[in-house]
């Protein structure tokens, strides 16, 4: 476990529900991704890759609901630039993406 953090800490943290529109290949990454474009509803879209080719398929993953941090500063990747973190529970090299039980509005907060 890492360091402890505060309720006010974790509140820093905006997670958000969206929907997965495209999903495409990403070669130019270091280990095998995708390049994925989500729907936030009043967010907006909001682009990002994401390691996981090991478990999902690209056309699985077309309208598929995510959990995703969108509040980091945005991030180069090779020649890409990530603006948000989709959220993943790791096993070994194997990343299964977490989501909603049933299908919510684009944007919904997450707590």
């Amino acid at each position: 476990m890492n360091q402890s953090i505060t309720f006010e800490d974790f509140t820093k943290v905006d997670l958000r529900v969206g929907t997965i529109l495209e999903v495409n290949d990403f070669p130019k990454a270091r280990k095998p991704a995708y390049q994925l474009t989500i729907d936030f509803g009043d967010l907006g879209i909001r682009k990002t890759s994401a390691q996981i080719t090991t478990l999902y398929e690209k056309e699985d993953l077309l309208q598929k609901q995510v959990v995703a941090v969108v509040n980091f500063a945005n991030k180069q990747i090779a020649n890409f630039m990530s603006e948000c973190l989709v959220l993943g529970a790791v096993r070994g090299k194997d990343v299964m993406l977490l989501n909603p039980e049933n299908k919510i509005k684009n944007g919904t907060a997450v707590l």
